[in-house]
């Protein structure tokens, strides 16, 4: 039986880790004007609090979960997700409205780490959700994936202990905002299909805005 339908003992923390605290240090470089809340490092602060407190429940794999570290995780992704959100929005209608963009070097720099920050948050909601979240995968407590990777359709492509984590969510995420469709992992649930259809609509806003204004600027 492969890795991914039986109990393991849990993926490494550091990779998600890594990917939240680099979704954190993005929003710091945004201007004021498309931040949540003031001053621009009040809401990374807060996010880094959430994201230690995890760390230091399962420092080394993810393999012990309460309600109350499940509260707090899908607590820390819809914090990243609200501020980003608000960014996207302020973003979008200043360049519509005009008041936005009127440099290309700042205004490519801010589109570009809320577009980064948005593939990272994606991420982290397909990895919290998918059969149940990092745990419930570890255990091996629900067997029908709500993604399907390649490994999975082609056991004799991978070892024997494959299983996805957070690096496999992260590729997907990335790939469905770059080609604004799946790619090589397909979403089987329906909140699956409606969370890859939500990300690449922001995308698709972001990217077009945000190049089309650059480009204008340039010329």
């Amino acid at each position: 039986m492969p890795a991914w339908k039986r109990r393991t003992e849990g993926e490494a923390r550091w990779q998600v880790a890594v990917a939240v605290a680099v979704a954190v240090a993005l929003q710091l470089p945004l201007p004021g004007r498309v931040v949540l809340l003031r001053p621009v490092w009040l809401l990374p602060a807060v996010e880094g609090l959430l994201l230690l407190v995890l760390v230091m429940a399962n420092p080394r794999r993810i393999n012990r979960e309460s309600r109350a570290l499940r509260v707090l995780g899908l607590s820390l992704a819809a914090v990243l997700s609200l501020a980003n959100a608000w960014s996207v929005a302020q973003l979008v209608t200043g360049l519509v409205d005009g008041t936005e963009g009127g440099s290309a070097g700042p205004l490519l720099v801010t589109g570009g780490a809320i577009w980064l920050t948005n593939i990272i948050v994606f991420g982290l909601w397909y990895w919290e959700f998918d059969r149940g979240g990092p745990v419930a995968r570890a255990e091996g407590t629900r067997i029908y994936p709500d993604f399907q990777f390649v490994q999975m359709a082609s056991p004799q492509l991978a070892p024997p202990d494959w299983e996805p984590t957070f690096g496999d969510y992260l590729y997907l995420s990335f790939t469905n905002a770059a080609a604004f469709s799946p790619t090589d992992v397909m979403p089987l649930s329906r909140w699956a299909k409606m969370g890859m259809t939500a990300q690449a609509t922001v995308s698709i806003v972001t990217v077009a805005l945000v190049v089309a204004r650059a480009v204008n600027i340039l010329r």
